[in-house]
């Protein structure tokens, strides 16, 4: 305990030393539970509202109040920002925003429209659709990521760009789909392309006027990914010098991928901002072998960072699939919590992995409590090392039969579950305080898993690898939604679903838990047991995540419906062979019996 508080209490000292900034509009405006101010709902992640007039016994009565097309026929992924009786909308490419208002909240008026010049040329380098997971507002400041990497900040009150920045080239496979943080007075923006052989980054700009004021690339030199090898710790130990450099094979670490496309979460007393980095580049792990042909971890690819958003320097580092041979990208959402550990209250971190697990993470030193299975179908490791004294400490047990690497180039390596979307992708889960538990939408989906020889040309495709993906065996879905407590590491239910549930869960105060479903239905459930309540057929398959507002007293509940995503790739783009879509198009090829394109948003509430 005596270092951990050393070390809380060195960081709070820090935090207290920097001014708010526009955190202080952030806080504001989530603080009043009539706005969905974030994308995640709060800086901890939780997206929970306290809102409660919509509860479950009345959630069976709601009604569609309103819609709204964005005029975009593509997967649309996050959702709205509501603050006030104002509110923001995006689109997938070519990135459209709107601004609302809900002055009259049932026939909302479009205020202005943006719409950014891109080049079309940037579709093509996008894997896995050309989704965007929304915009963040601090104030009179809007701020967007588009395909194509720039970065506008546009001023709310006429939509007008205040600056606009580039943060990468998509000539080379950069490109943009995730979300942004806004921390104290800056931007933190991630990047996509590791399937196109680019170095995964994180870079912060100055609100106010877009000035770089630091990047921290995930794989590199130590000047690069921005650690100090005696003060950065992994597993309870210092990093050490080159810790990236000497565990990849020559100059490999330039074409690492390691990209950062998923969503962040900030812990404003500690100063520490969390966010997870994907797969190395290739998808052909032999080709990625060390000088001995033995595995090699490929640092810092798959790795949960804490960050000092002042610096950019890492405080910890933790790499939860060493050297991966699945693609299961560790850069799923992190969710911040107090958790009762072994009979004390720990600061955690809880995570829902790519790999299958789920983990609890001491968040101020990056010590893993927990990680287990969040699906019984796991089959490619036999746990997580949890003992300190172990020299495979905090690693996963590979099981060689279900290893792409140990069965070789040209090999097809039969059913390993979870597939590389894993059993759960980038849609985020939600956290309830009243239940003290997690909610889950899960891809109950396997693979055969086929490596092969690839070439890197900068701006194409650096993948070497052709899958196959089914639900497991004895299954007919490929969908589950499940309840779990991350301080024992347990399932406490799970519900079947026809479809992956590829749509972020919102949680409430009137006892909820809401999502989408691929095949185009708007659910919600008793957050005591996931017991579903009610649901109503949407106008397309949906990948948004569900949010909720009040105006005038009165509780609005909305997500978007557009099929795409991973999941949806087949319906977005048109593909009908089944291992197009990296596989995703044969195992999703009866969505287009219950759904087709569509970019809606779909607003509920009470008579």
């Amino acid at each position: 305990m005596g270092s951990r508080t050393i070390i809380y209490g060195v960081l709070a000292t820090a935090a207290a030393a920097f001014p708010a900034a526009a955190n202080d509009d952030v806080k504001k405006a989530v603080a009043d539970p009539n706005n969905w101010a974030m994308q995640q709902g709060n800086y901890e992640g939780w997206r929970y509202s306290k809102l409660d007039q919509i509860n479950t016994q009345n959630v069976k009565d709601i009604q569609v109040a309103w819609q709204f097309s964005t005029g975009v026929l593509r997967g649309h992924e996050g959702s709205p920002i509501v603050i006030g009786k104002d509110l923001y909308l995006h689109s997938a490419f070519p990135n459209k925003v709107f601004k609302l208002s809900l002055e009259n909240p049932v026939e909302p008026k479009v205020l202005w429209k943006y719409e950014p010049k891109q080049d079309p040329s940037v579709i093509p380098v996008m894997c896995c659709d050309t989704v965007n997971r929304g915009p963040q507002v601090a104030g009179n400041t809007l701020i967007m990521g588009l395909a194509d990497t720039t970065l506008v900040a546009l001023d709310t009150e006429s939509g007008k760009e205040k600056w606009k920045q580039v943060n990468g080239d998509p000539k080379k496979g950069e490109t943009y789909t995730g979300t942004l943080m806004i921390i104290r007075d800056k931007v933190i923006m991630g990047n996509s392309g590791a399937e196109f052989g680019v170095r995964g980054h994180v870079t912060a700009y100055g609100l106010k006027d877009g000035k770089r004021l630091w990047r921290a690339y995930s794989v590199g030199p130590d000047s690069d990914i921005l650690v100090d090898p005696q003060k950065t710790m992994s597993l309870g130990k210092p990093v050490g010098k080159d810790s990236s450099l000497k565990t990849w094979t020559g100059d490999q670490w330039k074409i690492g991928g390691g990209s950062t496309w998923g969503y962040y979460a900030y812990d404003d007393e500690a100063n520490l901002f969390y966010y997870g980095t994907a797969n190395p580049s290739t998808w052909n792990p032999v080709q990625r072998a060390g000088p001995d042909g033995k595995r090699i971890d490929q640092k810092w690819s798959m790795t949960l960072f804490a960050r000092n958003p002042d610096t950019g320097v890492a405080v910890w580092a933790y790499q939860m699939t060493p050297f991966d041979e699945w693609d299961y990208d560790g850069v799923n959402e992190s969710i911040l919590t107090t958790q009762n550990i072994g009979g004390e209250e720990r600061k955690v971190l809880t995570h829902f992995d790519r790999n299958g697990f789920g983990y609890t993470i001491d968040r101020l030193t990056g010590e893993p409590l927990v990680a287990q299975p969040y699906d019984q179908d796991l089959n490619w490791s036999s746990g997580v090392d949890l003992d300190k004294s172990s020299p495979t400490y905090g690693r996963p047990k590979v099981i060689d039969e279900k290893s792409t690497f140990v069965q070789g180039a040209d090999v097809n390596t039969k059913n390993i579950c979870p597939a590389a979307l894993g059993f759960k992708d980038q849609q985020p889960a939600a956290y309830s305080p009243q239940t003290n538990l997690f909610y889950i939408p899960v891809n109950n989906v396997c693979m055969d898993y086929e490596p092969f020889k690839v070439s890197y040309t900068p701006g194409q495709p650096y993948v070497g690898a052709t899958l196959s993906m089914f639900p497991p065996e004895g299954k007919s879905n490929t969908g589950h939604f499940t309840l779990w407590d991350g301080a024992a590491g347990k399932i406490v239910a799970q519900h079947d679903e026809p479809f992956s549930v590829w749509s972020g869960v919102l949680t409430t105060a009137g006892g909820l838990a809401c999502h989408g479903t691929l095949d185009g239905y708007f659910k919600c459930r008793d957050a005591k047991d996931g017991k579903e309540l009610f649901k109503h057929r949407l106008p397309s398959g949906a990948i948004g995540n569900v949010f909720t507002y009040a105006i005038d007293g009165k509780q609005y509940m909305g997500l978007y419906s557009g099929v795409g995503g991973w999941a949806g790739i087949g319906l977005a783009a048109g593909l009908d062979k089944p291992t197009d879509g990296l596989g995703a198009v044969g195992n999703y090829a009866g969505l287009k019996s219950y759904t087709d394109l569509g970019g809606t948003l779909t607003v509920y509430a009470l008579p």
